[in-house]
């Protein structure tokens, strides 16, 4: 049986945006303990031409909702991008998995085929839904994911390749 488009986008989303809200979590809880403040990591670069950390989850919650709403043919939510906390990020992860998972598998399944237009500065693209997802959606999710997992870590947070995984059940 080939998987579905849905069991392939909503479950790979939600597990990783907790992970990533669970790795806020133990930032908030290591600045605690080493007596500084969490806007620290807010300013959060691996260079000093790579987006801060607040922008690399902003865009990894909004490859999630964009990449299901644009597959299921539904309005994604706006957010303003002005998270200015940690606290602030975490909301932003749990409303794009509150989202996330109120599209309705079969609004997903069966989307392999489906033009999706993707807006981009230099002009649209349109691709077919299976190659949207597999090759546009979720390499730029797990790539800003990755990246503020990567500015975390280097920050001290004491991360490993369990709180990226998760368990594995």
């Amino acid at each position: 049986m080939a998987i579905s488009m849905y069991s392939a986008s909503v479950p790979v989303f939600t597990r990783m945006l907790g992970h990533l809200a669970a790795w806020l979590d133990k930032a908030e809880a290591h600045a605690q303990a080493k007596k500084f403040d969490t806007s620290v990591y807010l300013a959060a670069r691996l260079a000093p031409d790579m987006l801060p950390l607040p922008k690399q989850i902003q865009i990894a919650c909004d490859a999630a909702k964009f990449g299901v709403a644009r597959l299921a043919g539904v309005e994604a939510p706006k957010f303003e991008d002005n998270e200015a906390s940690l606290a602030e990020l975490r909301e932003r992860i749990r409303k794009t998995v509150e989202f996330v998972r109120s599209v309705p598998a079969a609004a997903i399944d069966g989307t392999e085929d489906k033009d999706v237009t993707v807006p981009r500065r230099d002009g649209n693209i349109v691709l077919k839904g299976e190659f949207y997802l597999k090759h546009y959606v979720q390499p730029n999710f797990y790539f800003h994911v990755t990246t503020a997992y990567a500015l975390l870590r280097h920050n001290g947070v004491e991360l490993g390749k369990g709180d990226y995984l998760g368990a594995l059940q």
